[in-house]
Formats: structure tokens, sequence, C-alpha cells
């Protein structure tokens, strides 16, 4: 190559992603002496930066989002859109490695992501850099995207499930938030809020009472069936209003793990506060002998109250029908089963009638009068007048064995103590519609900590308080509708009227409250509130023993598979053995047993003096084999006394067996 002529260096031109074909060689800005860029040493880079891009709008009250409208928006659709989207740059802002601005233009690429239940859309030039993005959601002042925030609390407010929601947006296909993001946010943030308002709804409620003798019904509801219970919502409704106005949630570790006085410490933690805030004259309840207990006028907790304690009206029936239902099965005495009804609409109506217990008695006898077809007697007669025709059934013949036990139910002195409790005809009925309704918020198929199951059931509350003075939906001519349901239990249909949609127009106040307690905060707590610092379940306790390794443990459990077969097999070859071989068997394991019996009678029966080695080895004394267990126990020793705490009531409020228990007919 001549020295002299001018030196050329080759061009090599690398097309971009987005650029649809070569550049023209005219159109390249010539490079001058001064920005010539000679050989230098190897050095490391700095990396490109990036643009300056618009982020997603930050909002800066609870009002920005609260009640904006959201809908589902397919990514397809949405990369159709960005194609033909110009934005509000024209070029690349980026610089190079080289400190150069970048200086791309349009037409960049363009990538769509999903973070959460939201997607952001990125425009990018040839060389990585983010030219403009664009996210579906606004953020919060954390970081936390408004939509993933939002559909974190309106589960729990719908009284939804995250799993449930979790499975309906896998099968949609759509991005979900994160179950500790959703966690985080219910335990930080909903659950005081809730419990806020709540409480001032309550405040309320308690306000327009005062200076009026209010009546009560209160009840209780636990979180799942039978003696496993966790959680007791002990709950006061006002007779008249049907308003919810006290929600008591006992947690078991408050009664010693003992679930079956939940229901009890519920109601004094109630009447404690009710007392405290109004003028509470009466209460009723179910039949529940610990809260007849507290409630006695001579001997009660609350005798000094001078509160009147009522019983449900349908309690009383249904133990009545009960009595005589069990009277009808014995012999001779069917025919009290076509008068049991009639019975019972007698109760109901002495019950309505009557003010006074003498007058309930001088009513209530009339009906071992009336079943005997006599109708006038010595000291009253029948309040219904001439019956022109027989009341379709049997009559009881008077002085029958049938007689004879109808009578000792009607007189029976338990049933006449009690009668002034069922009086002012009070019923639970609309409280157990309350107590169906918080399944909708707090299922029993589902557990949850102590302060999530106290906010669900408070959601309930406020849900019922809000919507029971709905009106029924009429038609077009002002008429009501109604429709027919049938009843189970009464085997007969009822019909019903029904009631305008639910509103929720309390929801949208909740939820600004929700969010304006983030952005007061400022910033998202991370540490999860699950329980209460004095709960014992955040214990747990030290193994006596190391845990065996995994393979260990399955080799041990199929040598125990191993030894159950041949059992089985041995057993098999036994049956089939002649049956002189078993009688053989049988006398020498008679023999052996005889034996076995004989060693135990010369064991040494420890005393009180002596020392109980100690067994620091964790296992359970009921597996241990302990010779001293066969002896017969000293009656004198105080290790035979059986405390009071080693027994336990059978029975629970909530449960279908105190309904059904014979506590009022003591």
């Amino acid at each position: 190559m001549d020295d002299s002529s001018e030196y050329s260096p080759p061009i090599c031109i690398r097309l971009g992603g987005a650029l649809k074909k070569t550049p023209s060689i005219d159109g390249l800005p010539v490079i001058g002496i001064d920005e010539t860029v000679h050989d230098q040493p190897a050095h490391e880079e700095p990396p490109d930066e990036p643009p300056a891009c618009d982020q997603a709008p930050v909002f800066l009250c609870e009002e920005d989002i609260i009640g904006a409208k959201a809908s589902i928006v397919y990514e397809d659709c949405l990369g159709q859109l960005a194609t033909f989207l110009v934005l509000p740059v024209e070029k690349c802002t980026g610089r190079l490695k080289t400190g150069v601005m970048c200086s791309c233009i349009a037409p960049f690429e363009i990538s769509i992501s999903s973070k959460g239940t939201a997607m952001s859309v990125e425009w990018m030039c040839p060389n990585g850099h983010v030219v403009w993005r664009w996210n579906s959601q606004p953020v919060m002042k954390s970081g936390m995207q408004a939509g993933d925030f939002l559909l974190s609390t309106n589960i729990l407010l719908s009284g939804s499930s995250y799993a449930k929601v979790a499975l309906l947006f896998k099968f949609m296909n759509m991005g979900m938030v994160n179950k500790n993001t959703f966690c985080s946010i219910q335990d930080n943030y909903c659950v005081n809020t809730v419990k806020d308002f709540w409480e001032e709804r309550r405040t309320e409620a308690l306000g327009r009472l005062q200076g009026k003798d209010v009546v009560v019904i209160v009840g209780g509801r636990n979180d799942s069936a039978g003696h496993c219970a966790q959680y007791c919502s002990y709950i006061a409704m006002e007779n008249n209003s049907k308003e919810i106005i006290h929600v008591a949630t006992i947690d078991k570790q408050q009664t010693s793990c003992n679930s079956v006085v939940m229901e009890e410490e519920g109601f004094i933690e109630t009447v404690d506060k009710l007392t405290s805030a109004i003028k509470l004259v009466e209460i009723c309840t179910d039949a529940h002998a610990q809260i007849e207990a507290l409630t006695n006028p001579d001997t009660g907790r609350y005798k000094a109250h001078g509160l009147h304690h009522s019983v449900d009206m349908w309690h009383g029936a249904k133990n009545l029908a009960k009595k005589i239902a069990a009277a009808a099965k014995k012999e001779g005495q069917s025919i009290l089963l076509h008068w049991l009804k009639d019975i019972v609409n007698h109760f109901w109506w002495c019950c309505k009638t009557a003010d006074t217990t003498v007058q309930f008695l001088a009513l209530w006898v009339g009906i071992i009068h009336h079943v005997c077809d006599i109708h006038t007697w010595t000291t009253g007669c029948c309040q219904h007048g001439h019956l022109e025709e027989p009341p379709g059934k049997e009559w009881i013949q008077r002085d029958s064995k049938c007689h004879r036990a109808l009578v000792d139910i009607v007189l029976d002195q338990c049933w006449k103590k009690d009668v002034h409790k069922y009086l002012r005809c009070r019923s639970t009925a609309d409280l157990e519609t309350f107590h169906n309704h918080v399944l909708m918020y707090a299922s029993k198929h589902h557990m949850f900590s102590c302060p999530v199951y106290e906010a669900r059931v408070l959601l309930a509350a406020l849900d019922y308080n809000f919507h029971r003075n709905r009106p029924t939906m009429k038609t077009a001519e002002g008429k009501e509708i109604f429709r027919r349901l049938y009843k189970r239990n009464a085997r007969r249909y009822g019909i019903y009227a029904l009631k305008a949609e639910k509103s929720y127009k309390y929801i949208p106040e909740l939820q600004a409250r929700i969010v304006k307690s983030t952005i007061t905060n400022g910033e998202e707590r991370s540490q999860r509130t699950s329980c209460r610092l004095d709960d014992s379940r955040g214990l747990s306790l030290v193994r006596p023993t190391p845990a065996p390794a995994t393979s260990e443990w399955m080799q041990t459990q199929v040598m125990e598979r191993l030894v159950v077969q041949q059992v089985l097999v041995i057993k098999k070859e036994e049956d089939t053995e002649s049956p002189h071989v078993k009688e053989e068997q049988e006398k020498l394991w008679t023999n052996q047993e005889e034996e076995h019996m004989l060693t135990f009678t010369a064991v040494h029966v420890k005393s009180e003096d002596e020392e109980e080695p100690l067994d620091c080895g964790g296992s359970e004394p009921a597996r241990n084999l302990d010779l001293r267990s066969h002896a017969k126990p000293d009656p004198d020793s105080s290790d035979t006394e059986v405390s009071d705490d080693d027994w336990q009531e059978p029975f629970s409020a909530s449960e279908p067996e105190t309904e059904d228990s014979d506590s009022g007919w003591k």
C-alpha cells in the first residue's frame, strides 16, 4: 500500500432489531479528528445509562383509586395497542458506554411483562435502553401496586378466601398477589381498621339506646363443631331493632384451652360491658346450665343487677315435645303422639296469654282435662268454646296409664320452677339467622388467626346491621313478591318475601380508611402480627429426643407393615387347623393368664412416702407397663382422689346436644 495515498478504513454496519433496512452511508454523521478514538488499554467500561422514562403515577390520596373502574385486559390486545401508540419522546435519551447519547429513534421494541395483577409495557431501543415505561396500575408510596392492595383488601371485606380467589385467577391465566403480600396487608392494615370502624358504629348504636330499658338476645357461636373449637363469638342483639350491639371473641387460650367454658366467658364479658354502657333489664339466651347459674336471682353473679333471664321459647317447646315423644314409646302410651302437636301449641298459647306464673299454671293444667274430652272442671274451663265436631283423634281415657304419664309431664315440679323464663315469649331465631350469616365471612372449614377471625365476624355484623331493614321487592302493580321454601325439619313448605338487593354503601368508606392508613404510615410493614405476644401457640415444645431421619422412619414403617402381614398369615393358618388343636391352645393360654394374674398379686404397692422416679424420656405414661396400676389402690392415698379439674361437663351451648339437653327440666 502506498504510504502517500489516503487510508480509508473498512466500514461495518450492524443492523439492530428495530431497523428495517440498511441506512445510507451518506446519511451517517462525519467524525472529526477530535472525536477519533485511538487504541487504549483494556479497562472496565461503565454500563449504559438508561434514559429517564416515565413511571406509573403515584396517587396522593385515597380518592384517586377508591371507586375507580377496573377491567380485565388481554396481553395480545394490549400489545396491539402499544404497537400503534405514539410515545411522547422521539428518540432515546440513554447514554452509551462511551458517554455519548444513544439518540435511537422509533420504532422501538415492545416488551410486556406482568407483576402481580398488573401489566407493564416497556419500549426499548436497539441498545437495550428503556425509552418509555407504562404500568396498568397506579403505585402507592410504599411501592405497592394499587390493584394488588385493593384485591388483598377486598378478599377480606367480601368474606372470600385467598385460596379460592387464587385458584380462580389461575383458571383465568391471570396474575395473582403473592400470599405473603396478602397476609401482610390483611394483618397490618385491614384488621385494625375494621375493628375501629366497628367500634364507631357500635358506639352510635349504644348512644341511641341511652335512657331506655334494653332487652338483648345473646348467644355464642364456635368457629368449628364439637369440643375442638378454637374461638367463640358471643353476640348481643337488641330485641326491638334486631341490631347487633356487641361482639365478643373468646380464644380458647383465655379459658385454659377448655372450649366448654368459652361461651360462659363470652357471656360474662358481654354482660359486663353492656351493663356499664346501657340500662340492661332483660337477657334472652338458649337453655344453658352455666348461664342459668350466672343469672340466678339468689346466688348468681348478676343478682345485684336485677336482670330478668328469659329462655328461648323454641327450646322450651322442643324439650316438652321430647318428653312426650319419650313417654309415647312405652307400651300402651302411643296415643300421646297424636296429641303431641296440640300439647306443644297449647304451651305456646299459655306463654303468650299469661302474665304471671299463677296465670300460666291455671291455663296450662287445662290440657290434662281437654285430652279426656272434659272441658269444664272444678277450678276452670277450656277457652276454646264449644266444639261442634270431634278433634279427629282418639280421646285419652282418664286415669289410664297414658293419662297418668301426661299428668306427670304437665305437673312436673322442675317444669313449674322454670316457667317464668318462658312467659315473655322471647325467641333467638333472629340471632340464629345472624349465626348462619357469619358463615359467609368465617367458614367453619377454614382456620384463621384470632385477629383475622374477629375481624371477619365484625364484618358480618356490619353487613347484617346495614341491611337488616331492606325493603321487600314489589311488582309493577305494587304487590310484594314471595317465594316458597321447603323446611326439612317441619316437613312442609313456607313462604318468604324477597328483599331488595344489598347495596354495601359502607364498603367505600371502609376501603378509604384502609388506604388512608397506608398513606399515613408511609411504608408498608413487612412483619405479620398473626397472634398476640402472650399467645401460647407461638411457643413450641422442646423435643425430648432428636427427630429420626426420613429414610430411617420409612424403613420402620415398612417393617411394621411386614409384621402385620406375618400376623395375618399366621392367623389364617391357625383358622385352618383342626378343632382339637385350638382347644389345647386355648387351655394353654388360660393357664398362662392365671399364672400372670398370680404374679400381679405379689407386687408391692407404693405408699405415699415412697418417691416416684422422674421420667425424663418424655414417653407417655399410658404406654408404659406399670405393674402398680394392676394393684388395688389405697383408698387413703391422695392419688386415688378425682379432682374437679379431671372431669368436664360434656356439653357446649353452641352444639345441638345443649339444645336437646334436659337442663331446663331439673
